[in-house]
């Protein structure tokens, strides 16, 4: 990380709540997004004024409390995913964070079986943190999910780094490299590739 990357990840800073959602992270081994890329979610969601969110991969919470910060105080974030012990961590850290049980709807399971059951066109911003193999479905789904003028937020898409080598042909790589060029050369999307954390690729639903 560069002295100007550092600088930026630092700009904001993380409370306690966040600090030890990060710290339970680790110890369960997941890479939770940077405070950078949390800053991001937050702009992102207070921008739009958003109400409703979807979250593609629960965590220890971690990316929730910052999307929740960023949200309308009546808003509902619904977050997803397949592991049960983690959710019940995030749950604890959404309240340690001041948030009334009912600004979540926290669902176990997979992604892809949860989303189809989501009403369509009913959400202001859709984040996506979860394997790249999924990424294309999920933005799929999140072109059904959002509102006109509601915001997809894809984290992971700079692969480590090696977004830019192309030499790099490994799986995950070529995956997420042709789900972040089928978001810019769709007419459905108004695109922009955010140098946070490990990437966040933001677009607005035209």
């Amino acid at each position: 990380m560069t002295q100007a990357q550092h600088f930026a990840e630092s700009y904001v800073t993380e409370d306690l709540v966040l600090r030890t959602a990060r710290s339970l992270a680790r110890e369960v081994g997941l890479d939770a997004v940077t405070p950078g890329a949390g800053a991001a979610l937050r702009l992102l969601a207070a921008a739009g004024n958003a109400r409703a969110v979807v979250e593609i991969g629960t965590g220890t919470g971690v990316s929730g409390v910052w999307l929740l910060r960023g949200m309308r105080a009546d808003g509902v974030l619904t977050t997803i995913d397949v592991e049960v012990e983690h959710q019940r961590i995030a749950r604890r850290i959404f309240a340690e964070a001041g948030f009334a049980a009912g600004r979540t709807r926290i669902i176990t399971g997979r992604a892809l079986d949860v989303l189809p059951r989501l009403a369509d066109g009913a959400y202001d911003l859709v984040f996506v943190d979860a394997e790249a193999t999924g990424f294309h479905a999920c933005v799929e789904a999140a072109l059904r999910l959002l509102r006109p003028g509601g915001v997809l937020a894809l984290n992971g898409v700079l692969a480590s780094d090696r977004i830019g080598d192309p030499s790099a042909r490994d799986a995950e790589t070529v995956t997420v490299r042709e789900t972040i060029k089928a978001v810019r050369e769709s007419e459905h999307w108004i695109p922009a590739l955010l140098a946070v954390g490990q990437g966040l690729l933001a677009a607005v639903k035209c």
